[in-house]
């Protein structure tokens, strides 16, 4: 059986779902490999306008599988402290991936999002929870550094640097209800409206040209590394000039003025 699934529940949005329900969907070496796949052939793929990440069964993720990653092969041949980098350095590049697909990532966080399951939520774009999730660092708890999978770079820009070095350096759980106060996630549902809130956020970001989410993603996350405020408004300046001098421009502001959906071409 696939460790992740994929599906195309609307026009335009594909649905991840990590698919070891009864373990958590927590990562082992096969998980990742097929997920790090599954995320490249999306990047590839111009019929994705939006990602929607989820977990099967009652868990978002887990994090990394306790009871056994699946490389004993790997760690035999190079050794463990080789094998043991490279293993960070494949779960870490997942996370990696999600913050750089060309698309828009929404998490719908059903269920535990720890550790590794954490740092997929934070990496995403638009993060909406199930009142039955709950989050946590977790690895500090289990004795490693609690900067782990891109979270010590990513939690204290969405939740802000004091709230993220308590949340880091305690490992505690919280609920949806606290993510919801503390930025972390911008809706919760009931558990049954969870996938159709998600694809109702994928809508409302349809709704706007595929360049212009696009770019818009990368400029939000680039904003977040640039050192002024006036280079800021400089890539803006660029962003913008691209973005006027697309068809898809012309065919928003044509719609928006004849009060009827947009046909996009991505030109």
């Amino acid at each position: 059986m696939s460790e992740v699934l994929v599906t195309s529940p609307a026009d335009g949005v594909t649905q991840v779902t990590l698919n070891r329900p009864d373990a958590l969907n927590t990562l082992t070496a096969d998980a990742v490999a097929e997920l790090h796949e599954v995320l490249t052939d999306i990047a590839q793929d111009r019929s994705c306008r939006v990602v929607v990440l989820t977990g099967a069964g009652h868990a978002f993720s887990a994090g990394l599988d306790l009871n056994g990653y699946g490389d004993e092969d790997r760690v035999a041949d190079e050794g463990h402290l080789a094998r043991t980098l490279s293993r960070q350095r494949e779960i870490a590049g997942l996370a990696q991936q999600l913050h750089e697909l060309p698309q828009p990532v929404v998490a719908a966080v059903n269920g535990p999002a720890a550790g590794g399951g954490l740092a997929f939520v934070c990496a995403s774009d638009v993060r909406i929870a199930a009142t039955p999730a709950v989050f946590a660092v977790s690895f500090i708890r289990a004795g490693f550094s609690a900067c782990d999978i891109g979270v010590s770079w990513l939690l204290p820009r969405i939740v802000g640097a004091g709230r993220a070095h308590e949340l880091m350096l305690t490992g505690r759980r919280f609920d949806a209800d606290e993510a919801l106060r503390i930025g972390l996630v911008t809706d919760v549902v009931e558990p049954t409206r969870l996938l159709a809130a998600a694809l109702a956020k994928a809508n409302e970001i349809m709704l706007n040209p595929p360049l212009s989410v696009e770019l818009t993603k990368q400029g939000m996350w680039i904003a977040l590394e640039t050192p002024s405020f006036d280079a800021s408004v400089e890539f803006e300046n660029r962003q913008q000039v691209f973005t006027a001098l697309t068809e898809d421009r012309a065919e928003a502001t044509a719609a928006f003025l004849a009060k009827r959906p947009p046909s996009y071409r991505r030109r």
